[in-house]
């Protein structure tokens, strides 16, 4: 899988890239809205190696690093979880490297990812489940055009607690139409 938008390549994880993975992801203070935090490099090699190998296959995880279009640089990764027998909806999950936030990058690979699975897979609605404290990642739903959904009280069970979660989406018609 390689998709490219006008800076960015998002492709195949590679065991080539566990040290890159390791050094934005092992951040336990940058990523602490994250569920997956590894402490060694063969927790990010056992990741790669689950990795699903197909995308697009209902019931999975697949994982597409973002990586620069003319360095090569890693600059993060996007989870997309297909849901469903039907494998009709998607919900995505984003990454990056500290020394790549505020860049638009997160914005440009979201909106490409999100374009391709409607414009090419034709999925019908893709969703975020997003901390409530998280206002990074909140203000960049909002910006790329996905709309609240709602707001769960101490709905997911994270951490050894119970957290609230909102989830943001956008149907197929909505992006098309935007």
């Amino acid at each position: 899988m390689q998709l490219y938008t006008e800076r960015l390549v998002l492709r195949d994880i590679t065991i080539e890239d566990q040290q890159d993975i390791f050094d934005y992801r092992s951040n336990a203070e940058a990523n602490r809205f994250q569920s997956w935090i590894p402490e060694t490099l063969e927790e990010v090699e056992n990741f790669i190696l689950r990795n699903t190998k197909e995308f697009n296959q209902p019931e999975s995880w697949y994982q597409l690093l973002i990586t620069d279009k003319e360095t090569k640089t890693v600059i993060g990764d996007i989870g997309v979880h297909f849901t469903g027998d039907e494998n009709a909806q998607v919900e995505l999950g984003i990454t990056l490297n500290t020394s790549f936030q505020g860049k638009g990058y997160a914005s440009e690979a979201l909106k490409g990812i999100i374009s391709h699975l409607f414009d090419d897979l034709h999925k019908h609605r893709i969703t975020a489940s997003v901390d409530p404290d998280n206002t990074a990642s909140i203000l960049l739903m909002e910006r790329i055009g996905l709309r609240k959904e709602g707001h769960f009280v101490k709905s997911l069970f994270w951490k050894n607690k119970w957290v609230d979660d909102v989830i943001y989406a956008v149907l197929r018609e909505e992006w098309l139409a935007g």
